[in-house]
Formats: C-alpha cells, sequence, structure tokens
C-alpha cells in the first residue's frame, strides 16, 4: 500500500536553485579549450583575498586536482557550508526547529532543508560532456556514481547540527529506470528521507530536465545511508531529528522506517563462526545445498557436464590500484565514489567477458564500506559473478526495459593489502546488476564450494527481497 501510494506521487516540479561555482581549476582548462574565452582560477575573489593562508589552498587542492568538475563544485560548496558552521554551531533559527526536554535541546529540520542540486548543461557544455561519455557515445555511469555519493556527503552535512564527522555507512540501491540521453540536460538533485539516531537515509534522483514530460524527466534514484560521528572519538553522536511536511514526504520516512527495520532483520542471515544457525540462516544453507547438488556434474565430470553452465570462480577478474592522493575526499582519505567508480568499471568488464555482450546496467545494491581506504593502500578489486538468470527476471517495476533479458549479478569485494606486514582486509563488498540487451540467453553459474553456494543463495534471497518492494 505504501510502495503504491510514493508511485502516486509525481517527481516535485519546485526548482531550487542549483550551485553556481566560483572559477576553479577547470576553468583553467576549460580557457585553454576556449581559446581563453572563460575565466582561470586566478581571477577568483578568494585567490585574491588577502586573509587567505595556504591551508585553505591546500583544502582547494584536495577537490580540483584529479577531480571531476561536479565533484569539485559540490565540495567547494560543503567547505562554505563548514565555514558557515563554525561560525553558527550549525543552528539556523530560520530553517530547523528547537525542542527541549529532559535537560537537552532536540533540533528538527524539514527535509527542504537538507534539499541539494545542481546541473548539468550538457547541450552547451561540450567540454563537460565529453567527460561523462564513455566509448560508445553513452553515459558513463561511473562518472554518476562519483557525484552521487559527493552529494549525498552534502546533504548529509546540511541536515546534521555543529560540525561532526559524516562517514557514508552504505549505499542501499541504486538503479535506472531507463538510459538517459548524454546530450541532453540533467538535474542531480536529493534530500534528507528518513532518519535514525544516528544515521539518516537520502534519496537522490537525476532528471532529463529538457523532457517536456515531468513525469518521465526522472531516470536514476539512489539511497544512502550516512552516519554521524564525533571527530574526535569516532563514536556515533546523535543528529537532528526530520520532521517531513508534505504527504510524500511522509510517505518516504514511513518508507525508511521499514527498511531499517528490514535492514536488522537480514543481519541475522549472515553466518558466524561458532554461532548456531538461526531460522533464517538454515533457510539460506538449505537452499544453498540445493545448489550445490546441481554443480556435481561439473565438478566430477566436467567433459559430461550441460556446457550451459560454468562454475563461479571460473568468471572471476581483478585488478590492482594504489590509493593515490589525487582521488582523497575532504577527509584525506580515499573518496567513497572513486571506489564506486573502479568497482563499477570492473563489474562491466566482467559481464561483458562473461555473456559476450556489452552490458546494460540497471542497479547496484547492498555497497558496505566495512573499512576507510588511506592514500598509498594497495587496493585489490576482485569481481566474480554470481549467479544469473538466463531468461531474464523481475527486479522491480521502477527499473525498465528488462523483461525476458538474461541478468548478469556480478559481486565485487575491495581489498587493501599490505604486502609488508602479509595482511588483508575487506574495505567494500558491491553487487551489480546487468542486463545483456542482444542475447536470448546465457550460461547457467553454479557454486563450486559451500562458501560459494552460501554466498549465492544469501544474494538471491536478499534480491528477491528486494525486488518485492518494488
Amino acid at each position: 500500500m505504501l510502495r503504491q501510494s510514493l508511485l502516486a506521487f509525481r517527481p516535485s516540479s519546485r526548482k531550487k536553485p542549483a550551485f553556481n561555482p566560483t572559477p576553479s581549476a577547470w576553468n583553467t582548462l576549460r580557457s585553454i579549450v576556449d581559446g581563453g574565452n572563460s575565466r582561470a582560477l586566478t581571477t577568483s575573489s578568494d585567490d585574491k583575498d588577502p586573509n587567505n593562508n595556504s591551508d585553505n589552498v591546500k583544502k582547494k587542492l584536495v577537490w580540483t586536482v584529479g577531480k571531476n568538475p561536479i565533484v569539485e563544485q559540490l565540495w567547494s560548496m560543503r567547505h562554505e557550508e563548514k565555514e558557515r558552521a563554525k561560525k553558527t554551531g550549525g543552528l539556523d533559527g530560520a530553517s530547523c526547529d528547537l525542542t527541549k526536554s529532559g535537560g537537552k535541546i532536540h533540533i528538527h529540520r524539514a527535509p527542504s532543508h537538507s534539499e541539494t542540486s545542481i546541473d548539468y548543461p550538457f547541450s552547451t557544455d561540450e567540454l563537460l560532456m565529453e567527460g561523462y561519455k564513455n566509448p560508445w557515445g553513452q553515459m558513463r555511469f561511473g562518472r554518476i556514481l562519483e557525484d552521487l555519493d559527493a552529494l549525498a556527503g552534502n546533504i548529509a552535512f546540511r541536515h546534521v547540527a555543529g560540525n561532526p564527522l559524516i562517514v557514508t555507512a552504505a549505499v542501499d540501491r541504486i538503479r535506472l529506470r531507463c538510459r538517459p540521453t548524454i546530450g541532453s540536460d540533467q538535474r542531480l538533485s536529493g534530500k534528507v528521507t528518513w532518519v535514525g539516531r544516528s544515521s539518516m537515509e537520502i534519496r537522490m534522483k537525476v532528471e532529463d530536465t529538457s523532457n517536456p514530460n515531468e513525469d518521465e524527466r526522472e531516470w536514476l534514484e539512489a539511497y544512502f545511508t550516512f552516519v554521524a560521528r564525533d571527530p574526535e572519538t569516532n563514536k556515533a553522536v546523535p543528529i537532528a531529528g526530520l520532521q517531513p511536511q508534505t504527504q510524500e514526504e511522509r510517505a518516504f520516512f514511513e518508507l525508511g522506517a521499514l527498511k531499517s527495520a528490514h535492514k536488522k532483520k537480514s543481519r541475522q542471515k549472515r553466518f558466524r563462526i561458532g554461532e548456531p544457525l538461526n531460522e533464517a540462516m538454515l533457510a539460506i544453507d538449505k537452499e544453498a545445498s540445493e545448489l550445490l547438488k546441481k554443480s556435481g556434474a561439473l565438478l566430477s565430470m566436467p567433459s559430461l557436464a550441460d556446457p550451459n553452465t560454468i562454475l563461479m570462480n571460473d568468471t572471476e577478474m581483478q585488478n590492482a590500484h594504489i590509493a593515490q592522493p589525487q582521488v582523497r575526499n575532504m577527509s584525506n582519505r580515499i573518496f567513497g565514489g572513486f571506489l564506486m567508480r573502479r568497482a563499477f568499471e570492473l563489474a562491466f568488464s566482467t559481464a561483458y567477458m562473461f555473456g559476450g555482450d556489452k552490458p546494460n546496467f540497471l542497479e547496484v545494491d547492498d555497497i558496505s564500506f566495512d573499512s576507510p581506504v588511506d592514500v598509498g593502500d594497495l587496493l585489490i578489486f576482485k569481481s566474480r559473478v554470481l549467479y544469473t538468470m538466463p531468461s531474464g527476471g523481475n527486479i522491480g517495476k521502477y527499473v525498465a526495459d528488462h523483461q525476458g533479458m538474461p541478468l548478469v549479478i556480478v559481486e565485487v569485494d575491495a581489498w587493501v593489502v599490505d604486502p609488508t606486514k602479509a595482511s588483508a582486509k575487506i574495505s567494500n563488498h558491491f553487487y551489480f546488476t546487468f542486463a545483456l540487451p542482444n542475447k536470448s540467453t546465457c550460461r547457467t553459474v553454479l557454486p563450486g564450494t559451500l562458501e560459494d553456494a552460501r554466498r549465492m543463495a544469501s544474494r538471491m534471497s536478499d534480491d528477491r527481497e528486494q525486488a518485492s518492494w518494488g
């Protein structure tokens, strides 16, 4: 019922002014390309400010060197917000409601307070458009993933009170409604839709602003979860409450609460060494055993097995990367959007190699941020086709044009390894779904071990439940 009420809402037509950035390093490059018609970095009012110190210059270098222009603009915007927060304590009487109980002051904000947007003028800015074009003249979704992470951070910071450390806890879901036209103007926007004690859910969307039909403008939606931490102790700290103002905002708030409860329930499915299996884990284990049975011929008599099957470990790919300072974030750690882009591009390549067809990206789910990545870390990205739906499947009504197409679900793990200590730890998990638009079927992936079977069964269960949300 709740999902139906959400579908009844049209995307809001109320337009908030998009961020108008100051000149930057990107303008310097543009001035060269355009023959000197654009202003360069040296014309910035900040550079003319006699009070501007070397620390501010160093901070600017973090969000200009090696960053795409949208991320650069968003981080410049967040820096301005941080400077204002230092002066006001993060309290804006015009945009928050203060209540007092139990001797403590409680702050409540409307979702509109955190609403933020930024425009992509692709129709008039050819240089910007080139940065978002893939080899086939379509949208490079890895770049959009970077922008989503940067915008989510801005939205989270606008909602919290004070100046805490805000951290990406998870990316719950990013999915495409349709495939965008690269030459059309786009708008990325979002706001906080649900909050807990120290965590918040942020919903973002990308719209084709040149589409005359407002109901068909939105082509991507994304849900991120952020948590606020004390910069000194790294412990979770309370954040401002949320006061939905409209029926649509109340519906999204209720949906966020349901999803939060569902996450807690999903944790019961995780297998832990030394702990007894609960009911949910027993169901996963049973499905895993059935999957492993199907692998018998492939494991023991590969020459006689069904040629349309393949073992999961035969689909694996990997690459390595040294975390460079040019991809650090405003906290001087590696930018989460960069990790998502690298994982996406490996997952795309894995699906391409597996299916023999240029895949269509449909969605990415349950990105976890288990441990931070620092400058200089050696990153190993490992991918595998986790399972397939050779005859197609349903991943929800939001995602269009996937019915009947073979679906390929790719898992990517990001590892931080230290060869000097012979140590390794997981930093991120990613789950991507692709369609093979020009194929009628694909191979069925089967597990080679019980661990692989449990991994496959657990993901299948999560995907079935998520599809039921719409």
